[in-house]
């Protein structure tokens, strides 16, 4: 046996209000006029240069503000990268795929306008004297 199927109730049109045609069950609604993205080769630009190797969690900080020669993507770029910022997500800031976004960094990279970085990474075991420390001070409580 299948469950019911539910059905999307639409508002009844009111006397400012066309009435849309009726949807047939399994359809989607239609949708409104879609905006052409722009293709990811015009923002990138002829892919004949060497990409810089960065990983998602590269972390990559701006030196200064955007050229006047900068494009939109780039000055977007160097405007959120004032705080270190990985490479993923700048990408999810921009929603850019990251293929685009270390494009876009290496010619960044190649202007000397941003700096990439490798992050942070902590030790994988604590130090055992601050580990007995709160231990004890723990024990104390």
């Amino acid at each position: 046996m299948t469950p019911p199927q539910r059905r999307r109730r639409h508002p009844k049109p009111g006397p400012e209000q066309h009435q849309a045609p009726p949807q047939q069950e399994g359809q989607d609604p239609p949708e409104g006029p879609k905006k052409n993205p722009e293709r990811l080769y015009v923002i990138t630009g002829p892919d004949g240069a060497e990409r810089s190797e960065l990983d998602l969690v590269t972390l990559i900080v701006a030196h200064a503000d955007p050229p006047p020669s900068a494009t939109p993507e780039q000055a977007a770029l160097l405007r959120l990268c004032t705080a270190p910022l990985s490479v993923a997500e700048l990408s999810a800031y921009l929603s850019l795929p990251f293929s685009v976004v270390t494009v876009l960094l290496t010619e960044l990279l190649t202007a000397e306008l941003v700096t990439a970085r490798a992050p942070v990474i902590r030790q994988a075991l604590a130090d055992r004297s601050l580990l007995e420390a709160v231990m004890h001070g723990l024990q104390r409580l």
